[in-house]
C-alpha cells in the first residue's frame, strides 16, 4: 500500500505555530483559537484589515522549522514503515517558497531522520500524485487529475463539518481508519 502524507497539520503543528507566533508580534490583535477555526486556510478565519499580517506568519523565515511535531505522529510513521508500508510525504509548498521548502526538508530530517527525507514529494497539485491513500487535513483536493488516491481526513476544527462521509483520521484510531 502506498500511503501519502501531507507534512502540515497531520505531522507538524502548523495551527498551534501559528496562533504562538501571532501572539508575540501581534499581542494587541484578535486571535482565533484553534478550536474557533471554521475555514481551511487561516487568513479566512480573520478579519480582512489583518489578512496581510496573517500571511506574513507562515512567510517568515524560521516558522515552518520551528512547528512541534503533532502527539504521535513520531510512533504512527515508524510503525506504518515497520509494517512494509510504501509511505511518502507529500506537501506542499508556499508560492513564496524561499523559506518555506528547506525548512520542510529539515522539519522532518529532525523528527524522523534524514531516510525520510528521500520520500518527500513537493507539489502543488496533489492529484498528480499516485498513491493509495492520502492523509491531509485539508477537506476538498482538488487538480489536474482525479487522484488514485482515497483522500482520508486528519482531524481538525475547520474540516470536521465537510467531512462529506469520508474517514476522519488522529493518530490515536489510524490503525483501525487505514485497517493496517
Amino acid at each position: 500500500m502506498i500511503i501519502l502524507l501531507d507534512q502540515d497539520g497531520p505531522l507538524a503543528e502548523f495551527e498551534e505555530g501559528f496562533l504562538k507566533n501571532w501572539r508575540t508580534r501581534f499581542p494587541k490583535e484578535v486571535a482565533v483559537e484553534v478550536e474557533q477555526r471554521t475555514q481551511f486556510e487561516i487568513y479566512s478565519d480573520y478579519p480582512e484589515r489583518l489578512r496581510d499580517q496573517v500571511v506574513s506568519i507562515y512567510h517568515t523565515p524560521g516558522f515552518f522549522l520551528s512547528l512541534k511535531v503533532v502527539d504521535g505522529a513520531v510512533e504512527a510513521v515508524r510503525k506504518i514503515q515497520e509494517l512494509r508500508h510504501e509511505l511518502f510525504i507529500c506537501t506542499s509548498p508556499l508560492s513564496a517558497f524561499e523559506h518555506c521548502v528547506s525548512e520542510k526538508y529539515l522539519w522532518v530530517e529532525k523528527y524522523f531522520g534524514r531516510d525520510l527525507t528521500r520520500r518527500i514529494i513537493l507539489t502543488k497539485d496533489k492529484t498528480l500524485v499516485r498513491g493509495d491513500i492520502l492523509i491531509d487535513d485539508k477537506p476538498e483536493i482538488t487538480g489536474l487529475v482525479i487522484p488514485s488516491w482515497e483522500h482520508v481526513l486528519f482531524n481538525a476544527p475547520y474540516n470536521r463539518a465537510v467531512s462529506n462521509g469520508r474517514k476522519i483520521i488522529t493518530w490515536n484510531n489510524w490503525r483501525e481508519i487505514l485497517k493496517i
